[in-house]
């Protein structure tokens, strides 16, 4: 069994959020049966969602409206079984980049009504990058939250009182992050948790489809 975690990385630059997302995956990659790909939103264009219901209508995999080539996050997206999604803060919240991207799932709902459950299996964990210690990591973290559970996606937290991966930059980009060991701490734990998860998910998908399938025997 090969489990496909996606890092989504919702920073329009290289610095902090992208080392902090790469570090992550490294950590979860030296786990047997655990395969990591990753998103950098910077390489894409991202227009923003006009609710146009043109994907609906069309039953696409795909935004059916805008003429950007981004099918390779579609089916990036579709294809994982757990996700890590970071952002920096932006005025207490994701990046417009990351909002763009969960907006544009909206063809999401198509493969849902076809599989309420596509999503049941899958597991989310959110990191949040700001540049003060509390200067909004909490709500861009419950933000990611957010998007998990409108899909129906599991959510792992951090330790005890923490929702999520908190790294505090000080606005110094990849130095400022790998200065926060504190911060470094909690998304070590975090990475812990869903790669738990993820185990017990997919391990767990597995038993129960063969017990359905003798019970549809009967």
């Amino acid at each position: 069994m090969v489990i496909k975690l996606l890092g989504i990385c919702g920073s329009p630059r290289a610095g902090a959020t992208e080392h902090v997302l790469n570090e992550s995956l490294e950590k979860a990659a030296k786990y047997e049966e655990i395969s990591v790909d990753e998103i950098l939103l910077k390489n894409y264009k991202l227009p923003y969602c006009i609710h146009c219901d043109k994907c609906i209508r069309e039953e696409s995999r795909y935004c059916a409206h805008h003429d950007v080539n981004n099918k390779e996050i579609y089916e990036k997206f579709y294809e994982a079984d757990a996700y890590l999604i970071a952002s920096p803060v932006y005025l207490m919240n994701a990046t417009g980049q990351l909002t763009s991207f969960f907006n544009l799932l909206r063809p999401v709902w198509n493969i849902m009504k076809e599989d309420p459950g596509y999503f049941w299996d899958k597991v989310g964990a959110a990191i949040a990058v700001g540049g003060t210690r509390h200067g909004g990591q909490e709500t861009t973290i419950n933000t990611i939250h957010g998007f998990y559970h409108t899909y129906g996606v599991h959510v792992v937290g951090g330790n005890h009182a923490y929702n999520g991966g908190t790294i505090w930059s000080k606005d110094n980009k990849k130095a400022g992050a790998k200065a926060d060991n504190e911060g470094m701490n909690i998304v070590h734990n975090l990475i812990e948790r869903l790669v738990l998860s993820s185990y017990q998910l997919q391990y767990g998908k597995k038993r129960y489809l063969e017990m359905k399938k003798k019970i549809m025997k009967k």
